[in-house]
C-alpha cells in the first residue's frame, strides 16, 4: 500500500550474515510526516542458547544459539528522518497509532 500512496525512494531486502534464514526488508519513503524508513526483521525462533566457556585465563566465552526450523518471527521498527542530525530517529509505538 505505501508504494501506491508515497513516493518510495529506496527499497530492498538483505540478508543477516550472523543469524541462518534470516534477512532485513526495508522501505524508504516520503510521507506526511517527511521521510520514514521501515524496517522488518525476519528471523528464526531461538530454542535454546548454550554458552560455552574455557577454563584458561584470559579466554573469551562463546554463545551458540539452536534455531528453529519451522517457527519465524517479525519484528518492526519504524524512523523519521532528522534533517537537522542527518541521521535516523527510531519513532516509538507508544502514541503513533492514537489520534
Amino acid at each position: 500500500m505505501i508504494k501506491e500512496k508515497f513516493k518510495v525512494l529506496e527499497d530492498g531486502r538483505r540478508d543477516l550474515e550472523d543469524i541462518p534464514r534470516a534477512f532485513l526488508e526495508f522501505i524508504i519513503f516520503e510521507g506526511p510526516m517527511g521521510r520514514i524508513k521501515l524496517e522488518r526483521t525476519t528471523q528464526p525462533v531461538v530454542l535454546d542458547k548454550k554458552t560455552i566457556y574455557s577454563k584458561l585465563a584470559g579466554s573469551a566465552s562463546k554463545v551458540n544459539y539452536i534455531y528453529s526450523d519451522t517457527e519465524m518471527f517479525s519484528k518492526l521498527r519504524v524512523y523519521q528522518w532528522n534533517e537537522s542530525a542527518g541521521s535516523w530517529d527510531e519513532m516509538k509505538a507508544s502514541g503513533m497509532f492514537t489520534g
